[in-house]
C-alpha cells in the first residue's frame, strides 16, 4: 500500500481547529480509497511555542520537515505578537528554505454559495492565481538604522532575479496550458516600478514564445482589481508578484463568497522538498474556540495535497464531497451566512466520502 508522511501543523487561532478537521477528513479519504495510507506527525510550532521558547519554531525546523512528503499548515499570527515576527518566524521560515516558490490559489464559486457579484452565478468565476513565493516584495532584504531618532530610516527592497521570474512564469504558462481555456494574465506595475517590473514584463514575453498555444495578456495590478470585479469571465489563470498576488487572491476569495473557502498550495515544483498546503483565511482570533470556523478551505487544500501526492481519484472524490456539502445551505458556517458548526461540516464531508459510489 502507498504511504505518505504528512507534517500537520495547526499553528495559531483557528488553525488547530481546521487542521484537526482536515486530518479527520483526510483519514476518511484514505479509508474510502483503500489504496494508500497517511501517517501524520503533529508539530506544535506557532505563537504558543514562541511564548515558551522565544522563537516560532526550532532553528532546524525546515530541515526537520524535509523528511515528510507534504505539510498541512493551519495559520499563523496572534494579537499579542507582532505580525512580522510570526510570519517570518514560521510560514516564511518554511517556504523560503524549502524553495516552495509557486504559491497556487484556485478560486471558484462552489455549489450553494453566492458570490457578492450580482452577475456571477458560478461558471463566470473560475480562476487560478499563481503567486511568486520566494522573492519580490517579501525577499526580506532591507533594514532600519538610527532607531528612535529624527533621522531614523527604514528600507524594504523588492528583489527579483531573472531565474526567479523565469521559473514562476514557466510554471504559470504550463498551468494555463493545462486548463481548457489556455488563458493567462500577467499582472504587473511596470509603469511605476521601472526596473524589476519591467524585467518581469520582458521575461513574460520571452517565456510566452515557448507556449504558442497559450493566449496571454498583461495588466497593471490596479486595473486588475477592477477587471476581477467587472469582467470576471475574461480571466482564467493569473500570475503576479509575491505582494500583488497576495492582495489579489484575498479579493478573489471574497468574490467567490468567503475567505473561509479558499485554499492555498505552496509548491516546490521540482519536488526536491515537501510542499506545504494551507487555507487562506489566517488565524481569525475573533472566532477562535467558538467551533464555527469554516473548514471548507482546509478540505479543498487537502484535496490539492492529495492531487500533488499522486492520488487524483481521492482528490476528486474529496472535491465532490465538498461540493455536495456546500450545496446544502444548512451546512454553511456563519461566514457564509449559515448556522453550521465546524463539527457539522466535517461530519457531513466525512459522510459524503463514505457514501461515495464512484
Amino acid at each position: 500500500m502507498r504511504s505518505y508522511r504528512i507534517a500537520a501543523m495547526g499553528g495559531d487561532g483557528i488553525g488547530p481547529e481546521v487542521i484537526s478537521a482536515g486530518v479527520e477528513v483526510l483519514k476518511a479519504c484514505a479509508e474510502r480509497d483503500g489504496g494508500f495510507q497517511l501517517d501524520f506527525t503533529d508539530f506544535d510550532w506557532g505563537s504558543d511555542y514562541y511564548r515558551k521558547h522565544g522563537v516560532m519554531m526550532p532553528a532546524d525546523g525546515a530541515d526537520q520537515l524535509r523528511a515528510f512528503d507534504a505539510i498541512l499548515f493551519g495559520a499563523v499570527g496572534a494579537p499579542d505578537i507582532p505580525d512580522h515576527v510570526t510570519l517570518w518566524g514560521l510560514r516564511l521560515a518554511i517556504c523560503q528554505p524549502l524553495d516552495q516558490y509557486a504559491n497556487v490559489r484556485p478560486t471558484r464559486v462552489l455549489p450553494g454559495i453566492t458570490s457578492p457579484l450580482r452577475n456571477v452565478s458560478g461558471p463566470e468565476l473560475d480562476w487560478v492565481i499563481v503567486r511568486e513565493n520566494s522573492e519580490g516584495e517579501y525577499s526580506g532584504v532591507g533594514g532600519r538604522a538610527h532607531r528612535g531618532l529624527p533621522i531614523e530610516v527604514a528600507q524594504d527592497v523588492s528583489i527579483m532575479t531573472r531565474a526567479g521570474v523565469q521559473r514562476i512564469m514557466r510554471y504559470a504558462f504550463r498551468l494555463a496550458q493545462s486548463r481548457p481555456r489556455k488563458l493567462l494574465t500577467v499582472v504587473t506595475k511596470s509603469n511605476a516600478q521601472r526596473h524589476a517590473m519591467v524585467m518581469w514584463d520582458e521575461i513574460a514575453a520571452e517565456i510566452a514564445t515557448e507556449f504558442p498555444d497559450v493566449t496571454w495578456d498583461k495588466m497593471l495590478v490596479d486595473a486588475m482589481t477592477m477587471r476581477m470585479v467587472i469582467k470576471p469571465a475574461t480571466i482564467d489563470t493569473i500570475v503576479a508578484s509575491n505582494l500583488h498576488a497576495d492582495i489579489l487572491s484575498d479579493l478573489a476569495a471574497a468574490l467567490a463568497g468567503s475567505l473561509g473557502i479558499a485554499p492555498t498550495a505552496n509548491i516546490n515544483p521540482e519536488r526536491d522538498t515537501p510542499s506545504m498546503f494551507e487555507p487562506i483565511h489566517g488565524s481569525a482570533f475573533d472566532i477562535t474556540g467558538k467551533g464555527i470556523a469554516n473548514p471548507i478551505a482546509t478540505f479543498w487544500t487537502a484535496s490539492m495535497m492529495l492531487d500533488h501526492l499522486g492520488e487524483p481519484n481521492a482528490a476528486q472524490r474529496l472535491m465532490r464531497a465538498i461540493e455536495h456539502t456546500t450545496a446544502n445551505p444548512n451546512l454553511h458556517t456563519p461566514d457564509l451566512g449559515g448556522p453550521a458548526t465546524t463539527r457539522q461540516v466535517t461530519d457531513a464531508v466525512c459522510e459524503a466520502l463514505r457514501m461515495a459510489n464512484d
